[in-house]
């Protein structure tokens, strides 16, 4: 019996499969087959792209909720932990800037204007206001009713609301471990089912290529490979310059050290694209290579595989500054704070799977208005971007280890 298709080799041939049908329909699109075809796959990816909204919520709540609410477990570690978040806080910031900084810098995707965000950019326009009165209404969106939203599905106050709700679990302790555990498998139900939808991605894929394809210039492809050049080289630069500088300065542990103890880690993680596969191995480079105490190791370095995502941040932060261009619109400082603040609360809980991380760019687009149809172009390039930023989040991890062990005074004790 031929060997099942993996679920990503079944992407590709359906990516593939899309692009090449979209081709052949370029330029012909006034024709009966074209039309028929592409509202089929108008339809075909309508779907999918809801399907994806519709869990969606529920993921991001339960996630959230339980990522923070499990820091319970390690209470009696208040210095650690606090350390730990505030260094995942900042090595995260500094992966956005970067990432804003290099897309408004080199600015890919500038003068493409793709038609099929055309109604998406329209809704845009409509709802742009003034920078004082934006601010002032986000401000107010943060805190809402919970109820009210779930369910408009208001993506920046469910954040908002599910970060309070898993301090506040923190801080009740075991009086509310029924509720933990009921919000923990909501998330793995929630994981369920985006594997089921999972199963409509080649499709679904293929349909939102193909329109893709049948409709634009071939200058996409150019955008493209720039948007990839810039951030593959300004996430190399974050693991190469930036991580390392904030080590020597608190440590004064020197990069060469480092990346010779964490050489195996950060093979592991680019083949891998998995943080979570990595993990035995990056332990191991923590403890053994690096010398970080045992405790310390065993809290920072999973906390960090499922938290602690700059490549990931960083990658989204110009992934959106990328979607508006090539639908037209200019995020001005306010947007792209909104992306700071969803890009980096987006991380938190979420599980380390493919799905799940273009769950994360829906979410980081929805946040400000941009058309979600853009997955179709960024997912058959994730492949190729994910090795880099996977090798830095990685790297992150093990850096956030040696400069909590420092901070903390572990490093002193016997």
């Amino acid at each position: 019996m031929a060997r099942k298709l993996s679920l990503n080799t079944q992407i590709l041939i359906g990516c593939a499969l899309g692009i090449a049908a979209g081709l052949y329909l370029n330029g012909q699109t006034a024709t009966p087959l074209a039309q028929n075809t592409l509202y089929g796959a108008k339809l075909v990816g309508t779907l999918f792209l809801d399907l994806l909204r519709m869990v969606l919520v529920p993921l991001v709540f339960s996630s959230i909720v339980v990522g923070v609410a499990n820091l319970r477990a390690h209470e009696k570690m208040h210095a650690v932990w606090t350390t730990t978040l505030g260094f995942f806080a900042l090595s995260m910031a500094l992966a956005i800037f970067l990432g804003f900084g290099a897309a408004n810098l080199f600015r890919p995707g500038e003068g493409l204007h793709l038609a099929m965000f055309t109604e998406a950019t329209q809704n845009y326009q409509a709802r742009q206001m003034p920078l004082p009165d934006y601010i002032a209404q986000f401000m107010h969106g943060l805190f809402q009713n919970p109820i009210k939203a779930l369910a408009s599905g208001d993506l920046l106050a469910i954040v908002v609301i599910a970060l309070i709700l898993g301090i506040a679990l923190v801080v009740g302790g075991e009086r509310y471990k029924n509720l933990r555990t009921l919000l923990q498998e909501l998330q793995e139900l929630c994981l369920l089912i985006v594997g089921w939808i999972m199963y409509l991605a080649p499709l679904g894929l293929a349909a939102l290529l193909l329109q893709l394809a049948a409709t634009q210039q071939a200058a996409l492809l150019g955008s493209l490979l720039e948007f990839i050049a810039v951030v593959t080289g300004t996430t190399l630069f974050h693991g190469i310059v930036v991580l390392p500088a904030l080590l020597w300065l608190v440590t004064r542990i020197s990069p060469l050290h480092f990346f010779r103890g964490a050489r195996e880690a950060l093979v592991t993680a680019f083949v891998t694209s998995s943080s979570a596969v990595t993990l035995p191995v990056t332990l191991r480079c923590t403890e053994q290579h690096l010398h970080v105490k045992k405790d310390i190791a065993n809290f920072v370095v999973p906390l960090g595989a499922t938290v602690n995502m700059d490549g990931t941040a960083l990658y989204e932060a110009a992934a959106a500054l990328f979607v508006a261009r090539l639908a037209g619109i200019e995020l001005d400082i306010a947007q792209q704070a909104v992306i700071f603040f969803v890009a980096m609360l987006g991380a938190i809980g979420a599980p380390g799977i493919p799905s799940v991380g273009m769950l994360s760019m829906v979410l980081v687009l929805q946040s400000v208005g941009l058309p979600t149809e853009a997955i179709a172009i960024l997912l058959p390039i994730d492949r190729i971007l994910d090795t880099t930023r996977t090798a830095v989040n990685v790297e992150g991890d093990m850096i956030g280890s040696l400069i909590v062990q420092k901070l903390t005074g572990a490093d002193r004790n016997a």
